[in-house]
């Protein structure tokens, strides 16, 4: 039988031996001087030896332990091996049992919310610019990982995420708090898609924040996030047709359907234009009769003839610039857009196709201080010029084309992280 003292005066030899101690428990002395409990014994037939920790981290017999709050107790060494024998006993195997408890640690690691959160995240990179990538990782680990990181994904409960966005609400980041709602809905639905958790627990929460104030069609309009999502569409995965739809959107800011339907017929690269048939706008019946025969003119900054340039070569033998993606014949859908937002990361009532046109008239109005008659016209909305005529698709031309390609400039300079300066804190 060994005793506290013995063991403590044990000495390493060149070879490793082991002093037993009864019942198949064992000191395994390695030429280290690394002393490890052992016990040797056998099920199904066969011999086996179970590990239960080192001396003095595991002591001969169980004690209390003094953790600065409260005593609490630690199994000894032969505490151990009284346990396993009585498994022993009633047919189990100890070893299977250490392994099981083990495995079940490991799994309740791997299905930490933060380790499916990353493991998503990895999943999704490849399709979102680096920016968004890294924006999207930082909100997580900001907003959400230090609170909830470390709790079983199937075991978070709505109220739990609830306290955690109100806490995002609380510092006046009501539009972040929608961000994480919507980044958590889609972890969890990836984590129940992968079997590590029962439901989506983010949908229960859906009307539990406060609603941020949008247009009529959901749109971003604060010029930081404005880049951001300029950014996250220079990085998008998709097909080369909707990657440029969604280049040329904020550029020349039209609704979604008249992007579609675009045709090559209508553009002259050369002088820059783009004259759409008033029939095709989506007008009022008594704009659409007063305007009969009449066509749009859009003008076109450098951005957006490059872009056209470039995608020339590869539509530009048929009629329609974005042309659908099993016919030719046909424009791309009236979901694609926003389907493409969607998987960017921007949830519908955050940003859709309609609201590249909200997006413009906010900042050139607020930002660039463009006179509002001009950027009504070139919205197509119904303005008169200051003679009391109607729309005319030669009115403010000038002034309209030097707009759209200030409007492109600084688009890019959002783009390329120029300082900007958040709406709510100009004086307009």
């Amino acid at each position: 039988m060994l005793t506290d003292i013995k063991i403590r005066n044990i000495k390493p030899k060149e070879k490793q031996y082991k002093l037993s101690d009864g019942d198949g428990l064992y000191l395994l002395v390695t030429p280290k001087g690394g002393k490890y409990w052992r016990l040797k014994y056998r099920f199904g037939g066969k011999e086996k030896v179970l590990a239960f920790g080192t001396y003095p981290e595991v002591p001969l017999r169980g004690c209390f332990l003094e953790n600065g709050v409260k005593d609490s107790w630690i199994d000894g060494a032969r505490d151990l091996c009284a346990k396993a024998r009585r498994q022993l006993a009633a047919g189990i195997d100890p070893g299977e049992v250490k392994k099981a408890r083990k495995e079940a640690l490991t799994e309740g690691w791997e299905n930490t919310l933060e380790v499916v959160a990353r493991e998503w995240h990895s999943k999704q990179t490849p399709t979102w610019s680096d920016s968004h990538a890294k924006t999207t990782i930082r909100r997580m680990e900001r907003d959400l990982f230090p609170w909830l990181g470390g709790r079983p994904i199937a075991d978070i409960k709505a109220p739990e995420l609830l306290k955690v966005l109100r806490r995002v609400e609380s510092r006046g980041a009501l539009e972040t708090a929608h961000r994480v709602r919507s980044l958590c809905g889609q972890v969890f639905l990836y984590a129940v898609a992968t079997g590590r958790a029962e439901r989506n627990v983010a949908a229960d929460l859906k009307g539990a924040l406060p609603p941020v104030h949008v247009t009529h069609h959901a749109a971003i309009t604060e010029p930081a996030e404005v880049a951001e999502l300029l950014r996250a569409i220079d990085g998008f995965k998709g097909t080369f047709v909707v990657k440029s739809a969604l280049l040329l959107s904020p550029l020349v800011f039209l609704r979604p359907g008249e992007l579609r339907h675009a045709e090559w017929s209508e553009f002259d690269l050369e002088a820059a234009d783009w004259i759409i048939p008033v029939e095709r706008l989506k007008l009022r019946k008594i704009d659409k009769i007063a305007r009969k025969g009449q066509k749009h003119l859009v003008p076109l900054s450098t951005q957006a003839v490059d872009i056209l340039r470039e995608l020339q070569p590869l539509t530009g033998n048929g009629r329609y610039v974005f042309p659908g993606m099993r016919s030719t014949a046909k424009t791309l859908s009236n979901s694609t857009i926003n389907a493409a937002l969607r998987r960017m990361g921007f949830e519908k009532d955050e940003m859709c196709g309609h609201g590249f046109r909200a997006m413009a008239r906010t900042i050139l109005d607020q930002v660039l201080q463009i006179r509002p008659d001009i950027v009504e016209h070139q919205l197509t909305h119904a303005v008169r010029d200051p003679n009391g005529r109607a729309y005319n698709r030669t009115t403010y031309l000038p002034e309209r084309r030097e707009m759209m390609q200030v409007w492109a400039d600084y688009l890019d300079g959002l783009k390329s992280g120029a300082k900007v300066i958040p709406l709510r804190n100009r004086v307009v």
